[in-house]
């Protein structure tokens, strides 16, 4: 997909300081110290406990392309501090220009459902590596978790009815609007409208036409079967153009008549107005004329809450079009995601030195280490809880946890625990195969829900990091 949409090499996509930093580290003599970020997100988005991951496979192609070209090189040359002198020395641009990643990646696949504060990704390597990568990794994830999430949410206030993705004349760019698709669908979306998405990634594609094909014709009943002989296979007619409920018994005229010619109307689609008065009179008008098993079909600003709102005011609706709330997520356009240092190693044969920020706001204290989230399910098939422990940790002691503040908390029951950030690079190079959005979206559907709010730290690193802020603030 990145290939095909944008230049052979990506390397410029960060932002300044990454390069600032990565020729400070070079020139402090740390660019081979060995470092783990990990990245995740503070709270969960539309006041919900946990997000839907999603972007993974996006960032795993940016770092296997990873590469800075000779024209990236020669912009780089050519910018100048306040002095006007070069900005970077040739011996930088030299290193960046020969630089191959060779990070570890470990993550959640994409469709988990994923607590605050939880890594979505363990990035591991050496410092000027992990570093020019942050603001790519965090525009792939944090924009596609944002919106698989949303579309998450959306098809559960459908609860089953297919969910369309219009959001393409609405997104941010062409990269927003394919983006959006993908993580739409692996939020569970049934198809799109975005023709370029279902080719490049294999998502069905939805459509029929505008008001304009109606506005075209000297009358809706010419419109209709012009649209009807060209597309008899296709034929979802569009009838708020003029008057809405004259439009559906236009479209039982047409449809009649495309009957006799062995080919049957799929439905009709409503896009403006009183859409619980309208889909009620349109749904008797088609039982009546004989269409029981056409579909109607809506659009016009729908987000989840509406949906809701419609289906409990008894909207006669079958198949729901969503649009702009869902590729901008309208209501809440950003993810809060951070990609923060954990851990550092001074040589290979050094032990991990577990690594801390700290705030005044208690949200945005990190957790040190290099963390791999368990999953904790219940005998009765229940997610129950998140447990962040050191990778090193291979038995977790479910009566010896911490909340984030350190407050004890015990978990009884048997429990079924499993890791669950999985390997996709070492030293650069895939090590798991790349799945299909199909897999992910079927992921996303059987994710249950958990109940808890935050996850839980092991003791072990509950008691390093209650260490590292006692350290970094020691008493008055």
């Amino acid at each position: 997909m990145l290939r095909q949409l944008y230049s052979p090499t990506l390397g410029l996509l960060t932002d300044l300081y990454q390069i600032t930093m990565a020729y400070g580290y070079l020139k402090s003599g740390l660019s081979e110290v060995q470092t783990t970020f990990q990245l995740f997100f503070r709270k969960a988005p539309f006041e919900g406990n946990a997000s839907v991951s999603a972007g993974l496979e996006t960032a795993v192609q940016f770092i296997e392309q990873f590469s800075f070209s000779t024209s990236d090189i020669e912009y780089l040359r050519n910018q100048t501090g306040n002095d006007d002198a070069a900005l970077f020395e040739e011996d930088f641009l030299q290193y960046l220009f020969d630089l191959k990643m060779t990070v570890d990646v470990d993550g959640m696949p994409e469709g988990t459902a994923v607590l605050a504060h939880t890594p979505i990704l363990r990035v591991t390597g050496n410092v000027v590596h992990c570093q020019l990568l942050e603001s790519a990794l965090l525009t792939c994830i944090n924009f596609q978790t944002l919106i698989a999430t949303k579309a998450r949410r959306v098809c559960i206030a459908a609860h089953g009815d297919t969910v369309l993705e219009f959001g393409l004349r609405r997104a941010q760019g062409f990269d927003g609007a394919l983006s959006a698709t993908r993580a739409a669908y692996i939020g569970g979306v049934h198809a799109t409208s975005n023709v370029l998405a279902g080719k490049l990634l294999d998502i069905p594609i939805k459509g029929t036409h505008a008001h304009a094909w109606v506005m075209m014709f000297e009358t809706e009943r010419e419109a209709f079967e012009a649209y009807a002989q060209a597309m008899p296979n296709n034929c979802v007619f569009l009838v708020d153009t003029y008057d809405t409920c004259q439009g559906v018994r236009t479209a039982i005229e047409v449809g009649r008549h495309l009957r006799t010619l062995g080919h049957e109307m799929l439905g009709i689609r409503l896009d403006s107005g009183d859409l619980v008065a309208l889909s009620i009179e349109a749904r008797r008008l088609l039982n009546e004329g004989g269409f029981p098993k056409a579909k109607i079909v809506a659009s016009d600003s729908l987000n989840e809450h509406r949906i809701k709102e419609l289906k409990e005011n008894g909207a006669q609706i079958d198949i729901w079009g969503v649009g702009t709330n869902l590729v901008t997520s309208q209501d809440q356009p950003a993810l809060g995601g951070v990609y923060k240092l954990s851990a550092q190693q001074a040589t290979p044969d050094s032990e991990w030195i577990p690594k801390i920020k700290l705030s005044n706001s208690a949200i945005k204290v990190s957790n040190p280490g290099r963390l791999q989230v368990h999953r904790c399910i219940n005998p009765q098939g229940e997610w129950v809880a998140d447990i962040m422990g050191d990778v090193s940790e291979k038995n977790i002691d479910t009566k010896q946890l911490h909340q984030l503040d350190g407050t004890p908390v015990r978990l009884f029951s048997e429990l079924v625990i499993t890791p669950m950030l999985q390997p996709y690079l070492r030293k650069g190079k895939r090590v798991s195969p790349s799945e299909s959005v199909h897999q992910m979206r079927t992921r996303s559907q059987q994710t249950q829900t958990c109940h808890a709010v935050m996850p839980l730290l092991t003791n072990n690193t509950w008691q390093i990091k209650k260490m590292l802020i006692d350290r970094h603030r020691p008493s008055k």
